[in-house]
């Protein structure tokens, strides 16, 4: 399979994806420009994380616009693989593609630490053989997920909660939801960063049990 990772100004965690998809978990990846008006080739797309246009308008919203997004409704809509992680999940808040919005973390700072996860959705590909409770990092300003009541209740009838925080709520998330899923359960939106937890040599593995779900979700 391959993935395409795509690329913004601004983008600056789109490195770290590239290289646990090649390097750590042996899944072909090559980078994807934001003007691209095609995915062809591809099995997969990860929108990776980090400051999309600076986050000068609101976080996401500006790279939401641009033409390879597009091109990802396209894709999301045929039911293959999307995953959007941190600024990634912004965006896909943003394009529409998943539900609720992203702000500013409750405490008004940034915030950078090992998290863990409780595995919440066993109905989909993405989380079906990822362990109850994960440690994944998180790195982030605004990732305090917030939605209306009536969204509230579909994720949670439709079992569209993919994470939760254990423990303390590191943003003030609203249910502690750390990741969510659309109907379909194609593409997955979170804010832990799982290719930063795949290389033994950095002590976190946890990461490759949600990204090896890639040939999962595409099959």
């Amino acid at each position: 399979m391959m993935v395409a990772v795509l690329r913004f100004l601004g983008s600056n965690c789109d490195q770290d994806a590239y290289h646990s998809l090649r390097d750590d978990l042996g899944i072909d990846a090559a980078y994807v420009w934001q003007d691209e008006t095609s995915l062809a080739g591809f099995d997969a797309v990860f929108i990776p994380g980090g400051f999309s246009y600076g986050d000068y308008l609101r976080c996401g919203a500006m790279a939401a616009r641009t033409a390879v997004m597009e091109e990802v409704r396209r894709f999301a809509r045929e039911g293959r693989p999307v995953i959007g992680v941190c600024n990634g999940f912004q965006i896909l808040t943003e394009a529409g593609l998943l539900p609720g919005a992203l702000l500013l973390n409750a405490g008004e700072k940034f915030v950078c630490r090992l998290v863990e996860l409780e595995t919440v959705s066993r109905r989909f590909a993405w989380t079906r053989d990822v362990p109850p409770v994960v440690r994944i990092p998180i790195a982030h300003g605004e990732g305090r997920y917030v939605a209306d009541a009536e969204t509230h209740r579909r994720l949670r009838d439709e079992d569209r909660i993919a994470f939760r925080y254990r423990g303390q709520n590191p943003n003030g998330s609203e249910e502690r939801i750390a990741g969510i899923l659309n109907e379909t359960g194609n593409v997955l939106g979170m804010m832990p960063h799982p290719e930063r937890a795949t290389r033994e040599a950095l002590g976190l593995t946890d990461g490759r049990y949600l990204l090896n779900a890639l040939r999962l979700v595409s099959v």
